[in-house]
């Protein structure tokens, strides 16, 4: 009998993963190999922010990211992209806190402009 592959995309994917576990505990279902927490979000983010920098195509670029779904947490690896660009140390942090800050900036971008009535 094959089990399924539960893969989460919600936000806060750091809150709901470790619920969705706890749910599967106590239902005797839990895998630890077969529930994923997805944040390709903040990988699209950084490779979107990179690509900028480095003038270059955000399709051929690859930006690993680690770490959580909520602001510090949230770590791109801009050492380990792809192409490399040798950008200068002071945009890497700006980078790597834009990446960090990306919702925010987002919700705020967008602060008034939904109206949900």
């Amino acid at each position: 009998m094959a089990q399924a592959l539960v893969n989460m995309i919600s936000n806060p994917v750091n809150s709901t993963v470790p619920i969705a576990a706890e749910v599967f505990k106590k239902a005797g279902t839990y895998d630890e190999k077969k529930l994923f927490g997805v944040t390709t979000l903040d990988v699209v983010r950084a490779k979107t922010f990179y690509a900028g920098k480095a003038k270059a195509n955000v399709a051929d670029v690859n930006v690993p990211v680690v770490g959580g779904h909520a602001g510090i947490t949230i770590l791109p690896l801009f050492s380990q992209a792809t192409p490399k660009a040798n950008l200068p140390e002071e945009d890497i942090k700006a980078l790597t806190k834009r990446t960090q800050d990306g919702g925010t900036e987002v919700v705020e971008a967008k602060a008034g402009k939904c109206n949900f009535r």
